[in-house]
């Protein structure tokens, strides 16, 4: 069965983006044709890159490193769940991201964002670090506005609608993961 994990792109007190991750998690495990998993980034204490060599020697000397590699190699597909700071994804997540090289390579990912301007800036981001990294990312996006998609910017409110964008992301990227594979083995 083709694995994606739902990332939580923020490690901030109060964050907006666990609630977030668990209503995709809770729409997607709908589908039959996936399994799905959250993945909390705030759950490996990954302090700012402290590997002494490049990601891409995949020589990991830390112990959480090893744990967050060993997690994100049993995937085919990711969904990252990324607030916008500041035009831009989380600190946090591109830092986890970084850890990383060949654990992320020949994948497809998705994005679901949120933020004043509903994260398009921050997927913006993503995506170019996504096609350094060899990932495949899908088109569909899903896009939350903290005025409009939340009471008071912090209590998660989506529209009916939402569930529709979320399903033509996975439409897009369960197919995308499934081929990938291919150049995996």
């Amino acid at each position: 069965m083709t694995k994606i994990g739902i990332i939580i792109g923020s490690t901030r007190p109060g964050r907006n983006g666990e609630a977030v991750a668990k209503w995709v998690y809770e729409h997607a495990k709908k589908r039959d044709d996936a399994e799905f998993e959250l993945i909390d980034i705030a759950h490996y204490n990954l302090p700012l890159l402290d590997e002494p060599y490049p990601a891409a020697m995949a020589q990991y000397t830390k112990e959480h490193t090893k744990k967050w590699a060993a997690k994100i190699a049993e995937f085919d597909g990711y969904i990252f769940v990324t607030p916008e700071y500041n035009h831009s994804t989380s600190g946090a997540l591109k830092n986890a991201i970084d850890y990383l090289a060949s654990e992320w390579n020949n994948k497809a990912c998705g994005f679901v964002s949120y933020g004043s301007a509903s994260g398009v800036r921050a997927v913006e981001t993503l995506r170019l670090i996504a096609g350094e990294l060899q990932m495949a990312d899908v088109r569909a996006q899903v896009m939350f506005n903290l005025f409009t998609d939340f009471e008071d910017m912090s209590v998660f409110k989506p529209n009916d609608r939402s569930e529709d964008s979320l399903n033509g992301l996975l439409d897009q990227l369960i197919p995308w993961s499934k081929a990938l594979k291919t150049l995996r083995k």
